[in-house]
């Protein structure tokens, strides 16, 4: 079952793409419904384009999606990807999603 992380933030591919850092693993982009020759539905794995938008997540990956444990497509979290996140894209964790640890115990 796909995870809901406690944020993420959407930002168009081609701002992502600057990091000089940046791969992309475009086999784990979401699948779309197309029609085939034969008229017949089908899966296929859509293109990323440069007026795409991707989720960058509360964990520093890349999704193509909310859920921040598939259609990852970037992953390669390192200090420099980080330092891109916060200075370049001005991502911030807000202080609700920066919990490390939630109380089990409702009394606290």
């Amino acid at each position: 079952m796909a995870t809901m992380g406690k944020y993420c933030k959407a930002y168009p591919i081609k701002r992502l793409r600057e990091f000089s850092g940046w791969t992309e693993k475009a086999e784990n982009a979401r699948k779309e419904k197309q029609t085939g020759a034969d008229g017949k539905e089908v899966d296929m794995i859509r293109a990323l384009t440069g007026n795409d938008y991707l989720y960058l997540q509360e964990n520093y990956a890349v999704t193509d999606g909310i859920f921040k444990d598939e259609n990852i497509i970037f992953d390669q979290v390192t200090p420099e990807w980080i330092a891109y996140c916060h200075e370049a894209l001005k991502f911030e964790i807000p202080s609700f999603a920066s919990t490390a640890k939630e109380s089990a115990d409702p009394q606290g």
